[in-house]
């Protein structure tokens, strides 16, 4: 029983020291197009849910002598043509009314003119925080922009629950940076 009874405390003791991440503990501290802020901090506050992104290596299969050999090949971001965040929705609803001009600059049905194409210095860019809430980690998503406004459900019938906006976002890729 002794060897059991060790493998608990290694893992207590482990978790001790390194302890476990918090589904709270991020925060979305900037999102830019082409080099302007398109919201607030004020703003930002309102944004409940996102995901860290994803990053994989594609294989390729060389096939030799009746072999199959796996080989690295070029980097690709699953999920980066559907990026999906959600915000709560503000009383005047600003934060929709911005979403919505967002994605009007890339492109606007009205006038069939916008900007679609890649900006440059549009970004999104996420901080991972430790238990104090210092960050000890950016992401940032390069080349974002607004795919999708999603659609705000409202009840009559609802005791008070608050409205949120799901929204797509898209982007090119994502990179890494250590905050010292």
């Amino acid at each position: 029983m002794p060897v059991k009874n060790q493998k608990i405390m290694d893992f207590y003791q482990v978790a001790q020291q390194r302890d476990f991440t918090r589904q709270f503990q991020f925060r979305v501290s900037e999102i830019r197009v082409g080099g302007s802020p398109i919201f607030t901090q004020d703003d930002l506050v309102y944004l409940t849910t996102a995901n860290l992104p994803a990053r994989a290596i594609n294989n390729v299969a060389v096939p030799y002598m009746g072999l199959q050999f796996n080989v690295p090949g070029a980097a690709q971001y699953p999920n980066s043509a559907g990026y999906a965040i959600t915000f709560r929705s503000d009383q005047q609803s600003e934060i929709r009314r911005k979403v919505e001009d967002w994605q009007r600059l890339t492109f606007d049905d009205q006038s069939s003119t916008g900007a679609y194409r890649v900006m440059s210095n549009s970004r999104l860019t996420m901080d991972l925080l430790d238990a104090g809430f210092n960050t000890i980690r950016q992401y940032v998503l390069h080349g974002v922009y607004c795919q999708q406004v999603g659609e705000m459900t409202f009840n009559t019938t609802d005791a008070g629950t608050v409205v949120e906006l799901p929204c797509t976002l898209a982007y090119q890729f994502w990179t890494r940076g250590i905050v010292q």
